[in-house]
C-alpha cells in the first residue's frame, strides 16, 4: 500500500500527566482531549499503602513529582498535569501551589495539579456554594472540604464512600446515587472528586437531572491543561467545558434531585 500521499500524521501537542501508582482510568482522560493533543502520561513509584492522607503525602512529595516529571522531558509537553486530588489538597492551597511550582521547574512549563483546576473551575462558574462527593474516608473527605473552605466556597452537603482500594471499580451507578445524597440545600455546583472514579458519562445526565453544573477530578484536570494550551476539551453538555450548557430550560414538572425513571435511564445510555 503506497502511502506516501497522507503526508505523515498531523502535528501533535502534548501534555504531561503523572498520575498515581494506581491510576487507572487513562481511557476517561483521552476523552476530554481533541485529536491535535497527546497525552503522555506516568506514574509516581508504587508505595504499599491504601488510599488515605498518608498515601495523598508520599504520592506528592516534591522529589517524586519532580522525577516523574523529568521522565516526560524527552517528549516536551507544553504543560504537566498533576492528576490526583487528594495528593494535591493534602497541603492546602499553599501546598498546591508549591507543587506546581516544584513541577514547573523540573519541566521548565507550567504545570497544574487537579486540586488546583478545581479552584479554577469553580471560579469560572462563579460558584460560591459546592456539594462534594468522594470515594474516600472520612479523614480524607473532610481534608478536601477544608481546602474548598480555605477558598472561600461554601460546602452545602456531602456524601463520601469510605473507599481505601479498588476506587476505579465504582459502576456509574453508586456515583449517581451518591451525588442525590450530597445535593441538597442550595448548592451552586457539584463536585465530584478523585481521579480514580469513573465519571465522564454521568456528567451531563446529573447536570439535566439537578440543574447544576457537575465537575468532577479528571474533567477540570484537562480542562486547565488544555486551556494552558489555548485549546478547548471536548465533551457533550458540560457546562464547564460549553457554555451554552450553564442555563438550560427546566422542563414542567422537572426539580432538581428528582429521579429519572428507569427507562429514560436507559435510553440515555446510563450504566
Amino acid at each position: 500500500m503506497d502511502v506516501a500521499f497522507l503526508g505523515g500524521p498531523a502535528p501533535q501537542r502534548g501534555i504531561g500527566v503523572v498520575a498515581p501508582f494506581d491510576f487507572a482510568l487513562d481511557r476517561e482522560l483521552w476523552r476530554w482531549v481533541p485529536d491535535e493533543v497527546s497525552l503522555h502520561v506516568t506514574r509516581t513509584p508504587y508505595v504499599p499503602v491504601e488510599v488515605s492522607l498518608d498515601l495523598a503525602r508520599l504520592v506528592s512529595e516534591h522529589e517524586t513529582l519532580s522525577e516523574a516529571v523529568r521522565t516526560l522531558n524527552a517528549v516536551e509537553p507544553e504543560v504537566i498535569g498533576y492528576a490526583c486530588t487528594s495528593g494535591s489538597f493534602v497541603g492546602g492551597m499553599i501546598g498546591e501551589r508549591a507543587m506546581c511550582e516544584a513541577m514547573s521547574r523540573a519541566g521548565n512549563v507550567p504545570a497544574i495539579t487537579t486540586s488546583g483546576a478545581l479552584l479554577e473551575a469553580l471560579v469560572e462558574l462563579d460558584v460560591r456554594r459546592v456539594a462534594l462527593v468522594t470515594p474516600y474516608t472520612v479523614s480524607v473527605t473532610r481534608a478536601l472540604e477544608s481546602y474548598v473552605a480555605e477558598a472561600g466556597v461554601a460546602v452545602t452537603g456531602c456524601a463520601f464512600m469510605g473507599l481505601t482500594r479498588h476506587i476505579w471499580k465504582v459502576p456509574y451507578r453508586e456515583v449517581v446515587d451518591m451525588a442525590r445524597q450530597a445535593v441538597h440545600g442550595a448548592a451552586d455546583a457539584l463536585f465530584i472528586s478523585c481521579t480514580n472514579l469513573p465519571t465522564y458519562d454521568v456528567i451531563p445526565q446529573l447536570e439535566a437531572e439537578l440543574r447544576i453544573p457537575v465537575i468532577s477530578a479528571n474533567q477540570v484536570t484537562m480542562w486547565a491543561a488544555l486551556r494552558r494550551l489555548g485549546t478547548r476539551a471536548v465533551g457533550p453538555y458540560q457546562a464547564l467545558i460549553d457554555p451554552a450548557a450553564r442555563t438550560g430550560p427546566v422542563l414542567p414538572g422537572d426539580t432538581p434531585g428528582a429521579v429519572v425513571p428507569e427507562e429514560e435511564q436507559q435510553q440515555e445510555g446510563w450504566t
